[in-house]
């Protein structure tokens, strides 16, 4: 019956023995050491509203707007106990973020942030690996740190941040 045919056609799957290999083993070492997500940034056409969003209606606690021209943005961030929520409104003409939401008008995503432990090792690394960076030095980022951004195509679609732990 129907129990039989879906038992017979279900996908077999294996799982790694002791005696297998460890993944760990065919990963090369780094330099460098990922670490925590440091937060996801969000692209808002309407900065006010997006923070009472979070602050009234959802209750978080909201920092107060921050203007990081080097950057061409208006930053909040929204605390969320294990990482943060960046949102970015375009300062300037010529922001980034400007030219982000004329192809998005209601915002969305913009990028992740990770932390590295060693930002300049990180960077080395991955020019060798022929991960584009969109910078040829870090900028100092909205906590005060070195950043830099990897090319989203580079990165399956996401454009990522690295902020120097």
């Amino acid at each position: 019956g129907l129990l039989s045919r879906l038992q017979t056609s279900a996908p077999t799957i294996r799982t790694l023995s002791s005696s297998s290999k460890s993944f760990s083993q065919n990963i090369p070492s780094c330099l460098w050491k990922l670490g925590r997500l440091n937060h996801v940034a969000i692209a808002v056409p309407d900065l006010e509203k997006a923070q009472s969003l979070y602050k009234d209606v959802l209750g978080a606690q909201v920092s107060e707007t921050v203007a990081l021209p080097e950057h061409g943005v208006y930053t909040i961030f929204v605390e969320l106990g294990n990482t943060k929520l960046e949102l970015l409104h375009p300062l300037g003409e010529k922001s980034p973020i400007a030219s982000f939401l004329q192809k998005n008008k209601a915002g969305g995503m913009h990028h992740i942030c990770i932390e590295v432990d060693d930002i300049k090792a990180a960077m080395t690394e991955l020019k060798k690996k022929k991960i584009r960076i969109l910078s040829e030095e870090p900028k100092i980022g909205a906590h005060g740190k070195p950043v830099i951004f990897l090319h989203p195509k580079d990165c399956h679609g996401v454009l990522v941040e690295l902020e120097q732990a």
